[in-house]
């Protein structure tokens, strides 16, 4: 059944439309997390510039994941949920479990990386208790504050983490010519994997799910509002491509040739050092702060997104009627969730993470994104939606590339965790 909240008209006006950016954003910045980081100072160290081409299309293939998400909405009134669950039971019921695995390691795992940067300015705190610190921070947050609060932090910390890494390649006075030749692919032998790793991690979690219930707190309820959404999609897209191509090119410029490897989130603290050894005390500093403010953005991300989703899937596990007078943010199974993220996981900073369910999470873990790209591929071609906001020639071809890579992919995850 298609449900419409209210029919308040989006703005036309070239400004007014730009001041209206924001879930978007929100959207990206949650994808993007140490790994992410990790990956492109890797593939610069590597490769040089020679995946740039990998990051924009990355970029690319994100924004029709995220534009498809907000459409759906906003074409028929219904959230991303309820297009699952008119494709099946089953699909509702994968998503129940999987939020339930996936949420208590990344609750462990996105504080854990908070905490290596802030360990790394403040040594005086063990890193098991930055991560407490950052979890309760993000819980208090959420618990007290509403969107619009998130929406503004959130905002915030995307600064930083612009000004930081962007500011950091523009002082290592990156080749353009080279970054210019990067953009034109091509794959070394050997590299596949790294590529459609590098496309597949550009700003893309279960968060891109939770984007419809951001443009809902925001107030998009109209399809009037699906070009803003498409702008506010592509805004977030941009901004993310030249952040992880800044990445790129500071892993290029300052380690590749040199035979000097990064490994795992702890490269990220090495290479903070050898930037203040090259510059300054400062500049170590500010990269650490660029790095803690991507991992924070994640964690803020998780914490005020997810639970929308897991209180929606309640909702319609018990046939409840939509009621647009509750506020989300304060229903039990939203709560639920969101002390689900904070505190069971802080055990794992303790007792170390089951193998068992560490499996279970990689395994779910590399099936959502191709489950999304499917399951949009299928809503937005159905007469579950009228026949001018269903997909074009174009956005069918980008979500059948998105669903063939994220198949490699899965494959690829599964073996190695098997």
């Amino acid at each position: 059944m298609t449900v419409e909240l209210h029919t308040n008209e989006a703005p036309t006006r070239l400004r007014s439309r730009l001041s209206k950016v924001g879930p978007g954003l929100i959207t990206a910045a949650t994808g993007v997390g140490a790994g992410d980081l990790v990956a492109a100072l890797v593939a610069g160290a590597t490769l040089g510039m020679t995946f740039a081409w990998a990051i924009v299309v990355g970029a690319i293939l994100k924004y029709y994941l995220n534009e498809g998400v907000g459409r759906w909405q906003l074409s028929t009134g219904q959230t991303i949920l309820e297009g699952w669950n008119s494709m099946g039971k089953w699909a509702t019921s994968y998503f129940g479990v999987y939020s339930v695995l996936w949420g208590f390691v990344f609750g462990a795992a996105v504080s854990s990386s908070c905490a290596l940067a802030m360990h790394a300015l403040f040594p005086q705190l063990p890193l098991w208790a930055w991560a407490i610190i950052h979890a309760l921070i993000g819980f208090l947050l959420v618990w007290n504050g509403r969107y619009a609060l998130v929406e503004k932090l959130m905002t915030v910390f995307v600064g930083i983490m612009f000004v930081t890494v962007v500011g950091t390649a523009i002082l290592l006075s990156p080749n353009l010519t080279a970054l210019a030749g990067g953009m034109v692919p091509k794959v070394p032998e050997g590299s596949l994997m790294n590529a459609l790793a590098l496309i597949g991690g550009v700003g893309g979690s279960i968060t891109m799910a939770s984007y419809g219930y951001w443009i809902r707190e925001k107030g998009w309820n109209h399809r009037s509002w699906i070009s803003i959404m498409r702008l506010d999609s592509a805004v977030a897209y941009i901004v993310t491509a030249i952040f992880t191509l800044s990445l790129l090119v500071v892993g290029a410029e300052f380690l590749f040739g040199t035979g000097i490897t990064l490994s795992g989130e702890q490269g990220l603290i090495q290479l903070s050092s050898m930037l203040g050894e090259r510059f300054n005390e400062p500049m170590r500093w500010l990269f650490l702060i660029g790095f803690w403010a991507a991992s924070f953005t994640s964690l803020l991300g998780v914490w005020n997104g997810v639970p929308y989703l897991f209180a929606d899937f309640v909702r319609i596990m018990k046939k409840e009627a939509k009621n647009p007078g509750v506020v989300v943010e304060k229903t039990k199974p939203y709560r639920a969730y969101l002390i689900w993220l904070t505190f069971p996981s802080m055990l794992l900073l303790f007792i170390g993470k089951p193998v068992g369910l560490i499996m279970a999470y990689g395994a779910l873990g590399a099936l959502f994104m191709p489950f999304l790209a499917l399951s949009l591929l299928w809503l937005l071609n159905s007469k579950r939606v009228e026949k001018q906001y269903r997909n074009p020639l174009w956005n069918n071809i980008m979500l059948a590339v998105c669903i063939l890579l994220f198949i490699v992919l899965m494959v690829n995850e599964l073996l190695n965790i098997f």
